[in-house]
C-alpha cells in the first residue's frame, strides 16, 4: 500500500511541461564518456518525458572515425536493455548522425554547416540550434569562435543558437575573464550557458522552495538563529581515468570553484524579487561577492588540504593517489580540500560557512547542513540521554536525495528523559523514483531559453575570486607531507582541527 501511494503521489505532482521547441543538438565531443554515459540517457529519458520535441535531432561531432550506425551502437549502449527495440528508442536513433571533424581545422565547420541545412531540412527544425561542448577545456574557446566565424553563432529570421561550456571554466580568475573575454566576443550572454551539472539534482533546485515558500523557515535563516553551515560533497571514488586532467587541476579548482560555490550561494542568497533567471543569479552572485576575500595568513588558518594514501573502503583496497593512472609519483595536488569562508552581509554576518570535499572517503555523500543555535537557558541539561541537544536541518542532495530535521522529544516513560527525534523524507519514497542523470533539466533548460540554474560570467569570476588567494598560498607553501590521509577516512585530522578551534564538529555521516 506505502508503495502504491508513494506512486500515486508522484503522479500527482508530477510537474507538467511543455515540450521544448524544434531545434538540433550538436555534441562536441560525442564519442567521449561524458556524452555517452550522461547526455544519450538524458536526452533519451527526455524522449520518454515526452519533452523533446518532434522534430528534433542530434549531430555529434568527434575525432573518431565511426561510421553512422557505429555511432548509433556506441550511443544507446548505455540506455536501459528494457528500451532496446521500442518505439521511443527507434524514434530517437533515427534522429543521431554522426559527422567527424577536426575541431581546430575550419573545414569542419564549413562541412559542419552544410550538414545542419541537410538535417534542418529533414526535420524541420527551423533553424534552431544548441552547441554542446562536451570537450577538454583547451577547446572552449576555439570551438565557439570557429563557430562565430562560420556564421553558425548568429541569430537571425527568428532562430536562436545557444552554446553549452561544460566545467571547469577557466583554471583560475585571470583565465576565466580571458575565457569570457573569448567567447563574449562572438555570443552574447543569453547564448552562453555554463553548465554544473549539481544544480540538475532535483534537492538543490528545492533549495529555493524550501527556503522562500515556507514561512516557518525563512523567519530563521540567518545569524540570529543559525549557528554555522557545514557544506560536505564526499566521493568513494578516486580520479578514475582523469588522473592527467586532475593532477594538474586538483580538487580546490575541479569542485570548489563551481559546485561548492553554487551550493553556497544557493544557501545563503536573499530572495529574488521573481524567478526569471537574471533575478535569481543577481542574488546568487551577490552572495560570492559578499564572501570575505582570504588573505595570506587567513589561507594559513582556514584552509586545509589533503592527499589519499592506499587504504580500504568497503573493506576493499585501493591504492594511494600517487599510484593511479596519469598522476606523478611525486604528485603535490589535493585531493581533498576544507575551507571556513565568512560571508559580510547583515544576514550571515558571524555565522561561518564550511566547506569540505574530497576523493576516496568512506561514503559518497553531498549535503548541507543547517546547524541552528542552542537555546539560551539548557532547562533539560540534566535530564538523562540530553547531551546538550540542538537542532539540525540536513539538505542530502547524493546519492539519497532528501529533507531531515532533528528536534528534542521526551522519551515516553514516568522518567523524564530527553531524546534526539529525526523528521526526514526522501524524494524517491515519497514522489516515485524517476531514474535521471542530472542532465535531464537542464538539457530541456537549455531548449527552451531558461538560464535560471546556469553560471552567468559574473558568478563564474566571483566563484574564482574566493578560490584565487587559496590557489596563490598553496603554490608558494608546498604541502609538508603528502599523502597525509588513508583512504577510507573522513580527511587528515588538519580538517577535523578547523572545525574544533571553533569549538565545533563535523556533522557525523554514517559509513
Amino acid at each position: 500500500m506505502a508503495t502504491a501511494a508513494a506512486a500515486n503521489r508522484g503522479n500527482e505532482y508530477e510537474q507538467i511541461g511543455r515540450a521544448a521547441g524544434p531545434c538540433i543538438m550538436v555534441l562536441f565531443g560525442a564519442a567521449g564518456d561524458l556524452t555517452m554515459r550522461k547526455l544519450v540517457p538524458a536526452l533519451y529519458n527526455l524522449v520518454k518525458a515526452k519533452l523533446l520535441p518532434t522534430n528534433f535531432a542530434v549531430l555529434g561531432v568527434s575525432h573518431d572515425e565511426l561510421s553512422l550506425e557505429q555511432f548509433r551502437d556506441q550511443a544507446t549502449r548505455f540506455l536501459q536493455a528494457e528500451d532496446h527495440g521500442t518505439d521511443a528508442w527507434e524514434w530517437f536513433t533515427q534522429r543521431l548522425y554522426y559527422q567527424r571533424g577536426d575541431f581546430a581545422d575550419p573545414a569542419t565547420y564549413s562541412i559542419l554547416q552544410d550538414r545542419l541545412s541537410d538535417v534542418d531540412r529533414e526535420h524541420n527544425t527551423k533553424g534552431n540550434y544548441l552547441f554542446y561542448l562536451a570537450t577538454a577545456p583547451k577547446f572552449f574557446a576555439q570551438i565557439v569562435q570557429q563557430l562565430g566565424r562560420a556564421g553558425l553563432c548568429n541569430q537571425e529570421n527568428e532562430c536562436w543558437r545557444r552554446v553549452v561550456i561544460e566545467k571547469p571554466f577557466g583554471q583560475d580568475l585571470e583565465s576565466a575573464k580571458a575565457l569570457n573575454r573569448q567567447i563574449k566576443g562572438v555570443l552574447s550572454e543569453n547564448q552562453i550557458y555554463r553548465i554544473d551539472h549539481y544544480l540538475g539534482k532535483e534537492t538543490v533546485q528545492n533549495i529555493m522552495v524550501f527556503r522562500f515558500d515556507n514561512a516557518i523557515f525563512e523567519p530563521i535563516w540567518n545569524r540570529r538563529y543559525i549557528d554555522h553551515v557545514e557544506i560536505t560533497n564526499a566521493e568513494t571514488v578516486g580520479v578514475e581515468q582523469r588522473g592527467g586532467y586532475f593532477d594538474n587541476a586538483g580538487t580546490l579548482r575541479d569542485m570548489v570553484s563551481n559546485h561548492m560555490m553554487q551550493l553556497l550561494s544557493l544557501t545563503a542568497m536573499e530572495s529574488p524579487v521573481s524567478l526569471h533567471a537574471d533575478a535569481v543569479r543577481n542574488e546568487q552572485a551577490k552572495v560570492l561577492r559578499a564572501v570575505q576575500p582570504l588573505d595570506a595568513e587567513d589561507v594559513l588558518h582556514r584552509s586545509v588540504r589533503g592527499q589519499y594514501g592506499e587504504g580500504a573502503i568497503a573493506d576493499k583496497g585501493v591504492p594511494a593517489y600517487r599510484i593511479e593512472p596519469g598522476v606523478s609519483s611525486e604528485s603535490r595536488t589535493e585531493t581533498f580540500v576544507a575551507l571556513k569562508i565568512n560571508i559580510d552581509n547583515w544576514r550571515w554576518a558571524g555565522v561561518p560557512f564550511y566547506l569540505r570535499t574530497g576523493k576516496r572517503l568512506p561514503k559518497r555523500q553531498t549535503e548541507i547542513t543547517i546547524q541552528f543555535k542552542r537555546t539560551p537557558t539548557e532547562l533539560f541539561r540534566n535530564a538523562p540521554f540530553h547531551k546538550l541537544h540542538t537542532n539540525q536541518l540536513v539538505i542530502q542532495i547524493q546519492p539519497t536525495e532528501g529533507i531531515s530535521l532533528s528536534f528534542g522529544a521526551k522519551i515516553p516513560g514516568a522518567v523524564l528523559r530527553v531524546g534526539s527525534v529525526d523528521m526526514s523524507f526522501e524524494y524517491s519514497k515519497y514522489f516515485g523514483a524517476d531514474a535521471n542523470t542530472g542532465y535531464e533539466v537542464l538539457l530541456y533548460d537549455c531548449m527552451i531559453g531558461d538560464a535560471t540554474l546556469f553560471q552567468r560570467a559574473d558568478m563564474v569570476e566571483a566563484g574564482w575570486g574566493v578560490v584565487d588567494p587559496v590557489l596563490d598560498v598553496w603554490k608558494v607553501l608546498p604541502p609538508r607531507r603528502f599523502p597525509n590521509y588513508a583512504a577510507g577516512t573522513w580527511g587528515p585530522k588538519e580538517a577535523d582541527e578547523l572545525m574544533e578551534h571553533d569549538g565545533r564538529e563535523w556533522r557525523k555521516i554514517e559509513s
